[in-house]
């Protein structure tokens, strides 16, 4: 069956940051969605996340044409196209941002959390550094397919944690892995296969934050045939909610042709 996808993306500083620390790349044309929410204080946040935006859409603009385009890495073996280039691209960034960290101490110590897609022969590859997120709505069934690279996260792990628990957790916004920390990035890969009428959504943490899983879903499924009125229902839902983080949001929904 033929598949065609439709689009949309927004990001909006929220209601306590002076600036957007967030970056987001929508590039239809290469199957490409990116999020990317920086942090560093002082702007660098934000030239972090916007140096992953413009590598990823310069990279991807070139490895789709070129099979020898896989910097950092040669291509690994049981992966996918889209796997490899995602890999490769995404700890290409990681590799510039650290690299300007230590040639510049103003930018010393930047990063920047990522989430993308790619979709490429009907297929959905997913990868992801940070917190960011990328949800999947199929019918009224909402799941999260990224898991959080986080302090919070790994405590769970190891306890049940009662919703007031988890709430209340005094270092719910320490990341444990972020593109620029270090020379090299472990980047989490999935592989996903799209049904007619699924919608996908990458987010920054300031949405994740703010708005319930629930409430995601409520306003998802409220809002599947206008991708442009979801995505900025979700974002107004995070201001509303407290709008204490930069808030970005892609959605992307899967239709037969």
């Amino acid at each position: 069956m033929a598949i065609r996808t439709s689009c949309a993306g927004e990001t909006n500083v929220g209601r306590k940051r002076a600036h957007n620390e967030d970056n987001l790349l929508v590039f239809p044309e290469r199957g490409l969605f990116v999020v990317a929410d920086g942090m560093g204080g002082h702007a660098c946040g934000e030239v972090a996340s916007k140096m992953v935006v413009e590598t990823m859409r310069d990279y991807f603009g070139r490895a789709l044409d070129d099979p020898d385009a896989t910097w950092p890495g040669r291509e690994e073996r049981g992966r996918t196209r889209s796997e490899n280039m995602l890999n490769s691209g995404i700890r290409y960034c990681n590799y510039a941002i650290w690299e300007r960290g230590q040639s510049d101490t103003k930018y010393k110590n930047m990063g920047t959390t990522v989430v993308g897609f790619h979709v490429d022969d009907g297929h959905l590859t997913v990868a992801h550094v940070g917190d960011s997120r990328c949800y999947r709505l199929r019918g009224q069934e909402l799941t999260q397919i990224t898991e959080d690279h986080s302090l919070l996260n790994d405590y769970k792990r190891m306890a049940v944690l009662t919703p007031e628990e988890e709430a209340n957790f005094p270092h719910k916004n320490i990341i444990v892995r972020a593109c620029g920390l270090k020379q090299d990035v472990l980047v989490d890969l999935q592989r996903d296969k799209p049904q007619t009428g699924d919608v996908y959504i990458l987010c920054s943490d300031g949405l994740s934050g703010e708005v319930t899983d629930p409430q995601i879903c409520e306003i998802m499924v409220r809002g599947v045939a206008d991708l442009e009125g979801m995505v900025h229902e979700l974002i107004v839902a995070a201001c509303d909610n407290g709008g204490k983080d930069n808030v970005t949001c892609i959605a992307l929904r899967f239709d037969e042709a």
